[in-house]
């Protein structure tokens, strides 16, 4: 599958403030860019930083007035959408070494508190299929609501109100991964069928290997996702940081299916 991808932001910045911008697709790991272009106007300084994890690397600016920014490209994906109940879980003295610091607790993922939990209702389980249960029991309990979580909202706050966004279900999913000792992130993605259309936050589970996407949401799937950039949890995901004051002017993201010319 092919995506079409478009992401438009525009903020006004009432004094010189440095910004930290993920939004470009990765290149690699199941995915391939076709092609891309990032328009950032002028601004007064422009960086390029890679990634801890290899993958995306963010763009760092600095600027005042006012930030535009346009992104456009064409990703082939190449992943399979995993049948999660087949994946083994990994023995934890075989993780490699890039998978072990995303089976401890996160700044939004307090997984230790989730551990009594996990036992008592996923214990008959393991490896993939016990993932697959998770995300099967956080979409049928959760309910979906725009605002309803904030930046200080953590895994243990959605739990226990039962409802969220993307960001909010991945928490979730990554605390109650992490408490069965399976190496979880967060990645945020561009996705089909994602309503309403935004950058969406998904999790990651290290199975039998490799990472695999897991949207507790839901409504995009691993074969029609782009993958922008991982880390522990919302903290490190987002699209964008500002070291200063903003304020949001227009965003807007478009994920299609890629229509090939004749």
């Amino acid at each position: 599958m092919k995506l079409a991808i478009r992401a438009s932001l525009k903020y006004r910045l009432p004094q010189p403030v440095d910004l930290m911008l993920q939004i470009e697709a990765a290149n690699g790991h199941g995915q391939r860019v076709l092609d891309a272009a990032l328009d950032l106007g002028a601004p007064d300084d422009i960086v390029r930083t890679p990634s801890a994890a290899g993958i995306c690397d963010p763009v760092w600016l600095r600027t005042e007035g006012e930030l535009v920014a346009d992104y456009r490209a064409r990703v082939a994906i190449d992943r399979p959408d995993p049948d999660l109940a087949t994946l083994a879980a990994v023995p934890l003295h075989r993780l490699p070494a890039d998978a072990v610091p995303y089976l401890n607790e996160s700044r939004y993922c307090p997984s230790n508190k989730f551990h009594a939990f996990v036992e008592r209702r996923f214990g008959d389980h393991e490896g993939g299929a016990k993932v697959a249960r998770m995300r099967d029991w956080i979409e049928s309990r959760f309910t979906y609501v725009a605002g309803s979580s904030d930046a200080e909202t953590g895994a243990l706050d959605s739990f226990v109100e039962r409802r969220g966004v993307c960001r909010d279900y991945a928490h979730v999913m990554i605390a109650l991964a992490r408490a069965a000792q399976i190496p979880a992130r967060m990645a945020s993605v561009y996705a089909l069928g994602v309503d309403p259309q935004d950058f969406h936050a998904v999790a990651e589970v290290f199975l039998d290997g490799d990472w695999h996407p897991v949207d507790a949401t839901g409504m995009a799937r691993a074969s029609a996702m782009a993958r922008i950039c991982v880390g522990r949890d919302a903290a490190d995901i987002s699209f964008l940081t500002a070291y200063g004051a903003i304020e949001l002017v227009d965003q807007s993201v478009t994920v299609a299916e890629a229509v090939e010319a004749e």
